[in-house]
């Protein structure tokens, strides 16, 4: 099918409708604005690595994150709409998290 139209993916997904962070489907830059279904427009407040994660509403310091429905871990700090989620302000669950610290030694969260 040559004429068929092909969609575009969008930059991020929300992969459950009880998620509070979508993800990257693709490199996504600082200060793109995307619009998922049923969510206020996001501008993305840090350059996305596809397959990280990016708050799609305001989060909590202690609150959990939701990927696929369910929790993955805990936010250290309050996160931003727009902000990536990740290991400088996510602590999991289910395994220690590690971070640098100052002298670059690896430190268990």
């Amino acid at each position: 099918m040559a004429n068929a139209a092909i969609e575009k993916t969008p930059p991020l997904i929300r992969l459950d409708a009880r998620d509070n962070v979508a993800v990257a489907t693709a490199m996504t830059e600082e200060g793109v604005v995307i619009t998922l279904a049923g969510l206020e427009p996001i501008r993305v407040l840090n350059r996305i690595s596809i397959g990280h994660k990016v708050a799609i509403r305001a989060i909590s310091s202690g609150e959990k994150i939701l990927k696929f429905g369910f929790p993955i871990g805990s936010a250290t700090r309050d996160i931003a709409p727009g902000e990536h989620v990740h290991t400088h302000n996510l602590k999991s669950d289910y395994l220690p998290t590690f971070t640098l610290d100052r002298d670059r030694q690896f430190v268990k969260g």
